[in-house]
């Protein structure tokens, strides 16, 4: 059968009709026009950081507690204590407070990394009274059940002896413990039975210690409206504070330059390169977010180019700079093909000793400035990508006029200071490899 005739369809503006379409010119950003947060006080002295975005009518409410894995007294307590919040307080069982969120729409997360556990609520403005029943409940009164510990821990115990059969989760924890040593806050790591000692007593003792006032800050974003914010400081006021005071020292690095890990009948070789450097405070650490992202930092990247476009060694390698309170760190890590693992060691050090030698085109040091510069626009478009770079800033010691200091600073990177840097900072000497695979 024929399908029927269909007349040509006429454009309406005879403009598009042009044989020649221009491209609009390309706006690269030279400033970055962020609202600071306005600090408020709750009665205990938590500083409660507000970003008033009133045309979206949404609310995020991040609780961040210096409570970490540094600050556990037995393992995994950090972790266990922050996902149980949620799993049972004095007024609700983990299934009705699951049920409530879902039914106003409402969500929280947890996160947790070496230094800090993050607690964020996030809701529709027109809900955000009821949500906030919920909140009060999660961060002030939570009851850690047994039953649900005693859950909690066999669940996990089993996703880390399975996540532990892979070769990248090996080579993270070995980078880790490589980097800062076995025994070191920052690189340390338990078998996975250790979970077995979890206990409600375990996590009431963390709790309590960790998530006071001194320990807390609040940051609030969306439209933040005086109801939001007077509701938001009648929860902090209630948080418990803690007159005795806790300094974390930390012991010296005990570094490991070079780990190999067999792991029998590995496919694939998980490689993890990098070397100690300095927190995002540091005169050097922007620049050296440059020089990571010359090297691996986006898809076209000397390590992409190289590794996977010219050599089919990886499907992806990327490098970064990693900042802790105390530390911070330049990583490199890529999964390869077992019988190609020699030769992607070599390339990664071939294209480190390239930054060390030859100074970089001019044309792509400004493509990888203009990537920089639209990753930050990216990041900082909505109240909530602007509060998690809120919280970083704080955390750092900066307010939010150091969004626009890291945007200048990476437009006054030169060529010459990118060969610099490498000469400094990435000489072979220095670097850390774990390689994780099938070494036969």
């Amino acid at each position: 059968l024929l399908s029927p005739h269909i007349p040509p369809r006429k454009l309406i503006n005879t403009n598009l009709q042009s044989k020649a379409m221009i491209q609009p010119p390309l706006t690269i950003p030279t400033t970055i026009d962020v609202p600071q947060a306005v600090c408020h006080t709750a009665s205990n002295g938590t500083p409660i950081y507000a970003i008033n975005c009133p045309e979206y009518e949404v609310v995020r409410i991040s609780f961040v507690f210096h409570a970490g894995t540094v600050t556990q007294l037995h393992p995994f307590t950090a972790s266990a204590t922050a996902n149980m919040l949620a799993e049972g307080t004095e007024l609700y069982t983990s299934q009705q407070i699951a049920e409530k969120l879902d039914y106003y729409g409402s969500y929280f997360d947890i996160n947790i990394d070496r230094d800090y556990a993050y607690i964020t609520f996030c809701c529709l403005s027109k809900f955000f009274a009821a949500t906030a029943e919920i909140i009060e409940q999660i961060i002030l009164h939570p009851t850690f059940p047994e039953g649900e510990v005693v859950t909690y821990r066999n669940k996990r115990k089993q996703q880390l002896s399975i996540e532990r059969r892979k070769v990248e989760t090996l080579a993270r924890e070995n980078f880790a413990q490589a980097m800062f040593g076995k025994e070191h806050p920052y690189g340390i790591s338990y078998s996975e039975e250790r979970y077995d000692s979890l206990s409600s007593e375990i996590l009431y003792e963390h709790y309590h210690r960790c998530y006071t006032a001194e320990r807390c800050m609040v940051v609030c974003s969306g439209s933040i409206s005086d109801e939001v914010l007077d509701c938001t400081r009648r929860i902090t006021n209630q948080l418990l504070s803690r007159s005795d005071s806790e300094n974390i020292i930390m012991p010296p690095y005990d570094t490991t330059h070079s780990l190999r890990i067999p792991h029998s009948g590995a496919v694939q070789s998980s490689i993890r390169m990098g070397r100690m450097l300095f927190p995002r405070t540091h005169k050097d650490f922007i620049p050296m977010q440059v020089l990571s992202t010359v090297l691996g930092g986006y898809f076209g990247s000397r390590l992409m180019q190289n590794l996977r476009e010219r050599n089919g060694f990886t499907y992806g390698v990327f490098s970064a700079m990693v900042n802790f309170q105390q530390a911070g760190y330049l990583a490199i890590a890529t999964q390869v093909g077992s019988e190609v693992t020699e030769q992607a060691l070599s390339e990664i050090a071939r294209e480190i000793e390239q930054l060390r030698t030859a100074p970089i085109p001019n044309e792509e040091l400004e493509l990888v400035k203009n990537i920089m510069a639209g990753e930050m626009m990216r990041i900082l478009d909505g109240p909530f990508g602007i509060a998690d770079v809120t919280t970083e800033n704080i955390l750092c010691g900066f307010d939010n006029s150091h969004i626009q200091y890291n945007l200048e600073r990476i437009r006054q990177t030169t060529p010459e200071e990118i060969l610099s840097l490498a000469q400094r900072y990435l000489d072979p000497a220095d670097l850390v490899t774990v390689v994780v695979g099938d070494f036969k």
